[in-house]
């Protein structure tokens, strides 16, 4: 047995080392395009997984990095997403009054049916419309990441997914400062409608830090409250994707290991059962080894397969975007938010 393990172990080593690589060259360039411009226009888990699909697509590899690779964009993003959960506290976002948090999660929910419902009727399959549609409606890519193991995406839906809500993400962040005249948004309003539509934190601060301090901090909690909808969205796919079974299941083997351990770090978060030393280290493991399988992901996909796809996926992650939009405008405007 302990020979079998060695050897299974050994045999992941080359692969994992390759998507080691890549990632600290994704690291690397987002370091280059901060000393550059100021921001990094494309994170590094963006470029992880542009880099792997380049490597991928312009060299053959060899078998002995297929283990590793298949090790870093499975189980090495499960334990990312457990630690993810150290990193969310819900007791703070709770005392913000139910209204406004109750109203963000219905308009994830209808937004999440929408958008996949536009995925499907353009034709995309099941599983990357439940992709973007997470993608869009909670977190972007970490959403992507999160709920891939769940439904057991395969590589080229993940890979197109996050390339291209990625590029759009950007997208939001340049342009939604000028909606603000034009919308005769307050900066209440903003932060609100930013918080709503802005993939990443850090994305929603670089759409709001610039406007107004109100925008920046409003558009943080609304952020995190999305964020916070990653769990029972993920619990719920799980639950669904087993619908179908012949055999009734314990609820404890129903549930993924990994979504038990993320909603078990989260509340032990939120009842301050964290110490905060452990907490920025759980923060950062989870984005490199997040990053690390986004590196592994894109080194199990030919680039030129995931382009065929390209012309849907845009018109389905626009009209879902629009649909993102509308509905966050319509809360506001619901909840009288001045």
């Amino acid at each position: 047995m302990s020979k079998i393990t060695i050897r299974s172990a050994a045999a992941i080593v080359p692969g994992l080392a390759l998507c080691g690589l890549v990632t600290a060259v994704a690291f690397a360039l987002e370091a280059l395009e901060e000393h550059l411009f100021g921001r990094a226009w494309l994170e590094s888990l963006v470029l992880a997984i542009l880099i792997g699909s380049i490597v991928r697509t312009f060299h053959k590899l060899d078998e002995r990095f297929e283990a590793g690779i298949r090790f870093g964009a499975k189980t090495v993003l499960e334990i990312a997403v457990v630690l993810l959960g150290a990193s969310i506290s819900a007791s703070a976002i709770l005392e913000k009054g139910p209204d406004l948090i109750g109203g963000i999660a219905v308009v994830v929910l209808m937004v999440i049916l929408g958008s996949y419902s536009i995925g499907r009727m353009a034709g995309l399959p099941s599983k990357m419309a439940i992709l973007i549609a997470c993608g869009n409606s909670i977190c972007g890519n970490s959403a992507i990441a999160a709920v891939a193991p769940v439904i057991d995406a395969n590589s080229k839906d993940v890979a197109a997914s996050i390339a291209f809500t990625a590029v759009f993400g950007v997208m939001v962040v340049l342009i939604l400062p000028f909606l603000v005249p034009v919308l005769s948004l307050s900066m209440m309003q903003y932060g609100i409608f930013a918080g709503m539509t802005v993939y990443a934190v850090p994305q929603v601060l670089a759409a709001t830090a610039a406007v107004s301090q109100t925008s920046a901090q409003i558009g943080t909690l609304v952020k995190l409250v999305r964020v916070l909808m990653l769990g029972p969205v993920v619990l719920v796919l799980s639950l669904m994707g087993r619908k179908d079974s012949a055999y009734r299941t314990p609820i404890s083997q129903m549930v993924p290991w990994f979504i038990i351990g993320f909603l078990a770090l989260m509340a032990l978060r939120s009842f301050n059962f964290i110490p905060q030393f452990a907490i920025q280290p759980a923060h950062f493991s989870a984005n490199f080894l997040t990053i690390m399988s986004m590196a592994a992901l894109g080194l199990g996909v030919d680039a030129r397969s995931v382009l065929k796809a390209g012309g849907r996926v845009t018109i389905v992650v626009v009209l879902s975007l629009l649909v993102l939009s509308v509905a966050s405008l319509g809360l506001i405007k619901l909840l009288g938010i001045a």
